[in-house]
């Protein structure tokens, strides 16, 4: 085997798997994040929390993918090395972009759900003050 065909053999052997154990971290903590989030409606968090998981794949695999191509020469192991390196590097950078821009998003709707409680009275008015006030004044 050539040195630039190990070089995209070592990149998708650590990329992969790197990938998978991102997306099945995320979904198994985030999945309690997501239930308030959506106000413990379990269903909608877990529906939402699966289409998180593919399209985080789609995203951070087709980026992989892409990224797969070098413009450096590999002719050893030390170079093989410091390309892999900044290519893992690089999806690393990708996939904690990926995580953050998806606890923003959740995090405004969580904050903005808990302000539209707040605007609502937790009990119905039980009676009403008359006014002692003329309505127009004289």
């Amino acid at each position: 085997m050539d040195w630039p065909a190990a070089s995209y053999f070592t990149y998708l052997a650590v990329t992969v798997p790197l990938t998978i154990w991102v997306a099945r971290t995320l979904s198994t903590n985030g999945r309690v994040f997501l239930e308030d989030v959506f106000d413990d409606n379990k269903a909608l968090a877990d529906a939402i929390n699966k289409m998180l998981v593919v399209g985080f794949y789609l995203l951070d695999v087709g980026f992989v993918m892409l990224y797969l191509r070098t413009g450096s020469l590999v002719v050893d192991l030390a170079t093989l090395i410091e390309v892999v390196s900044v290519k893992v590097g690089a999806v690393m950078v990708v996939l904690g972009l990926i995580h953050f821009t998806n606890v923003y998003v959740f995090n405004s709707i969580r904050r903005r759900v808990r302000m539209e409680g707040l605007r609502t009275p937790p009990l119905p008015p039980q009676h009403y003050v008359a006014s002692h006030q003329p309505a127009y004044p004289r």
